[in-house]
């Protein structure tokens, strides 16, 4: 069938703010949503810092007996969702309810819970577990709390594909529309893993940022002195909409999906394979299938998470599939603002770049005051700049070598 698909609702809860104007506000001002760990006592661990969402309250999306029976990622999910519904002005009731879908991505799903009922298990026996206990750490209790709040029937998909999970998620329900399988899909990424198990196993991995006297300048993608990434929280949604059902319905249309692209590096566990190659291969994927020349992409919402690899494979991936035009991109890491948000980056990441589409504003990356070797495209260095976007990339990269890639476009009639 083939149909188009835009994007006509938008949805955001990270550690800039609650909402997407506040979220967007402080992203294209530059400020930093890093701060000392609040949610547990994080005196004896390596890293102090995280990019917490610190003005959430979930009863204002969910009733507070059942927000009660919700592991934050869930509650985040629900709060996004209902957010990019309401903006899109999309009415699901009994006679469109089966032609609308979800898809979110979770990398982890309810880590914070899972490590209390461990000690509930050691302390009091079985007996004493919830049974709620497996229903709030699943990650498809994302997409399925969406589901049962939106009245939203049509196919439900939960993707654990690691840190690319809300941009694949993005890409699954890309796929639905456009063959014809829903009219509509609510879809994006979430992500809640701020807790002593998620922070001190990163800290084994030596994959954090310890740069606890300065959280604010942590994060600090492509530049010589980061010393790893900065563990951020919360989700970005989406409403996704063929065209023709949006026209009919009058709807208002950010940008419109016009690739997707997925690659494995089949390489190594959490290091991306040599220069960048599955990187290369994930970005040309969505560049073909879009059906355009790499010339024509004018900004790259890049993965960019402020370690050595990463930063320096992606460039290389860049390069490799953009040739001279790398140096005409405009390239940029939001993660310098928000943390990474594991499987809900590519769902926040992608607001964000369909807001660029629209504002034809770049975010910056903020932090990057001396470039690391190998590391030399326009980063957007500190501040946002006015410029005009046709078309954008976002990328997101998981370990496993799992890959994921969009492809946004202004929308043309």
């Amino acid at each position: 069938m083939d149909r188009r698909v835009v994007i006509t609702g938008l949805g955001l809860v990270t550690p800039l703010g609650t909402g997407v104007d506040k979220s967007w506000a402080a992203l294209c001002a530059g400020e930093s949503g890093i701060g000392e760990i609040t949610s547990f006592d994080a005196s004896e661990f390596d890293t102090k810092i995280a990019g917490e969402v610190r003005d959430f309250n979930a009863d204002d999306f969910i009733p507070k007996k059942e927000s009660k029976r919700m592991e934050n990622f869930i509650a985040f999910a629900v709060a996004a969702g209902k957010m990019a519904v309401e903006d899109a002005r999309l009415k699901i009731d009994q006679s469109n309810g089966n032609r609308v879908g979800v898809s979110m991505g979770c990398g982890l799903g309810g880590l914070g819970l899972l490590e209390k009922t461990f000690k509930v298990l050691d302390t009091k026996g079985p007996k004493r577990v919830s049974p709620f206990f497996i229903p709030m750490i699943i990650g498809n209790m994302a997409p399925g709390m969406i589901s049962i709040y939106l009245g939203a029937k049509g196919p439900n998909l939960s993707l654990a594909t690691a840190c690319a999970a809300g941009t694949h998620a993005l890409g699954q329900a890309f796929y639905a529309i456009r063959l014809g399988a829903a009219d509509a899909m609510i879809a994006g990424g979430v992500e809640s893993t701020i807790t002593p198990s998620g922070i001190a196993g990163f800290n084994a991995m030596k994959a954090l940022s310890t740069r606890n006297d300065d959280p604010k300048r942590a994060s600090r993608p492509f530049d010589k002195d980061r010393d790893g990434f900065v563990v951020g929280e919360g989700g970005g949604i989406l409403v996704l909409e063929s065209l023709e059902h949006a026209l009919e319905r009058g709807a208002s249309i950010y940008a419109e999906i016009l690739g997707f692209g997925m690659s494995g590096d089949g390489y190594h566990m959490t290091a991306p394979a040599p220069e960048g190659d599955g990187m290369a291969r994930c970005m040309a994927a969505a560049i073909q299938e879009a059906g355009i020349s790499p010339a024509e992409i004018d900004y790259i919402n890049a993965h960019g998470t402020s370690t050595q690899y990463n930063d320096l494979y992606e460039t290389a991936a860049i390069k490799s599939v953009f040739k001279d035009h790398a140096r005409n991109l405009c390239v940029s890491s939001t993660k310098s603002m928000t943390g990474h948000l594991l499987g809900g980056a590519g769902g926040v990441e992608a607001v964000f770049t369909a807001l660029t589409l629209k504002h034809d504003l770049i975010p910056p990356t903020i932090n990057l005051d001396q470039p690391d070797e190998g590391c030399d495209l326009d980063y957007v260095p500190h501040k946002a700049r006015k410029k005009t976007v046709n078309k954008a990339m976002s990328n997101s990269f998981g370990f496993g070598g799992t890959n994921g890639t969009l492809i946004l476009g202004k929308f043309k009639g």
